[in-house]
């Protein structure tokens, strides 16, 4: 998915690109919670979507929508907006219904507990203020959590 904006530059065009961005992890472990750390700059918690696959992958989607406005000239473009995406298979089984996800600072922050076996789900961020958000699934903390079977 490839937009363009044209941005005009003393009689040259530019072109403000918007593509899909590789969003960089780290995954890291303890004993019984699986942590993905995302960096995700420019979203608004509610265009954030986190699912877990029944085949274990996880999968981070955020979208991103402010292009420059006519009024400004674009001189250096190194930085694109645009959609974020990133799949990848998940080390160990984990049940997602009960994940804690976070989003501030422009990163997200994703703990699902280790499971026997996964257990998917699709999980939106509440927004707390305009760039901070969270879906309380207390993970860590099987007692609490409730599973709903379909």
């Amino acid at each position: 998915m490839t937009e363009s904006k044209q941005v005009k530059r003393k009689g040259k065009q530019m072109q403000e690109q918007v593509k899909r961005q590789h969003i960089p992890v780290k995954v890291y472990r303890t004993d019984d919670r699986l942590m993905i750390a995302a960096p995700m700059a420019g979203l608004e918690p509610e265009n954030i979507l986190v699912e877990v696959t029944d085949d274990g992958r996880l999968i981070l989607h955020g979208d991103q929508r402010a292009l420059l406005k006519e009024v400004k000239e674009l001189l250096v473009d190194e930085w694109s907006v645009g959609v974020y995406h990133r799949e990848l298979i998940l080390p160990v089984p984990v049940n997602a219904v009960c994940a804690n996800v976070t989003y501030g600072n422009g990163v997200l922050m994703v703990v699902l507990p280790i499971s026997d076996q996964t257990s998917p789900a699709r999980l939106t961020l509440e927004r707390i203020t305009p760039t901070h958000g969270e879906h309380k699934g207390n993970a860590g903390h099987l007692a609490t959590c409730v599973q709903i079977s379909p």
